[in-house]
């Protein structure tokens, strides 16, 4: 069973009921159900009617005493973490270039996933993101598959929110920022791949010009929508190809692919308070960045 005490602290002179502060905290209507019949919420160790009104300082315990929507281990993995925050509940870590988030089958242990279950030890892992193989940066984790749910409704609300840093090869020109709004679906003719298609999913992405030089640009890359592949195939649609990306660069590949995942922002559990997370490029990352905006021509 997962236990969870919290110290309710009223925002705006908020009534809230417990009801409706489970609801503000996005649990699930059935796990509510669950904790309602259950009795498994007490406002100080004791259980009280759903209508009741949850006062400022009370401290709320919620029992998850049923099953959680999913229960999945991974054999353990052999590579060290970089872990950039962890707490009680979660984990982020800033996952290398080339490394899956997750398996693909029961049985491999060479992705992020199965690393962190070693890490944890006493725990697991539950994935709640992933980036593509090629992509390094911060990934969300949770230590509980309690909180999986919450986060998915973070991600489908956007108050889960992730930016991109990523090197481009400007084969077009490009205005200082913008926003780029195409669907995205599977291409044809390769099952790696995806493409800008009228009859693909809805797909946005936000940038912004860092620095830029006649060959290259540093962009800051927002995802309002979780397609895959999608920062990739928006970029390469406007001839703006991610450097070093094996799939969507017609460039030739000299490295690792230059797209970073640099910055997290989520609602904590049970709090509303907003968590930012952000992580320092790499050193090689770092030096191959600067070394291709000042390898041609000054800055502009």
């Amino acid at each position: 069973m997962y236990q969870k005490k919290i110290t309710y602290h009223q925002e705006n002179n908020e009534e809230l009921s417990i009801r409706e502060l489970l609801k503000k905290w996005l649990i699930p209507k059935k796990w509510q159900h669950f904790f309602r019949i259950q009795q498994d919420v007490l406002i100080n160790g004791q259980y009280h009617s759903f209508n009741t009104i949850v006062q400022d300082n009370d401290v709320i315990t919620l029992n998850f005493n049923f099953p959680p929507r999913t229960e999945q281990h991974y054999l353990p993995g052999n590579d060290p973490v970089d872990v950039v925050y962890e707490d009680d509940d979660i984990i982020v870590v800033n996952k290398v270039a080339g490394k899956k988030t997750h398996p693909n089958k029961t049985d491999e242990s060479d992705s992020l996933m199965n690393d962190v279950e070693t890490y944890l030890k006493n725990g697991h892992p539950y994935m709640v993101h992933r980036i593509d193989m090629e992509t390094s940066g911060l990934v969300l984790i949770s230590k509980t598959p309690y909180l999986v749910p919450i986060f998915n409704r973070q991600l489908s609300s956007k108050t889960l929110h992730r930016e991109y840093l990523a090197l481009v090869n400007l084969d077009a020109s490009i205005n200082e920022s913008g926003t780029i709004k195409q669907p995205i679906g599977q291409d044809p003719t390769d099952v790696r791949k995806r493409m800008v298609t009228s009859d693909g999913l809805s797909a946005t992405t936000e940038y912004q010009v860092v620095e830029k030089n006649a060959d290259f640009a540093l962009l800051r890359l927002n995802l309002l929508t979780g397609r895959t592949h999608q920062l990739r195939v928006h970029l390469s649609y406007n001839h703006w190809p991610i450097v070093n990306d094996p799939l969507y660069n017609p460039h030739a590949k000299t490295g690792n692919l230059l797209l970073f995942a640099h910055k997290l922002t989520f609602s904590q559990p049970f709090s509303g308070k907003t968590k930012i997370i952000q992580a320092n490029l790499s050193k090689n990352m770092y030096n191959l960045i600067c070394a291709d905006l000042t390898a041609t021509k000054k800055l502009t």
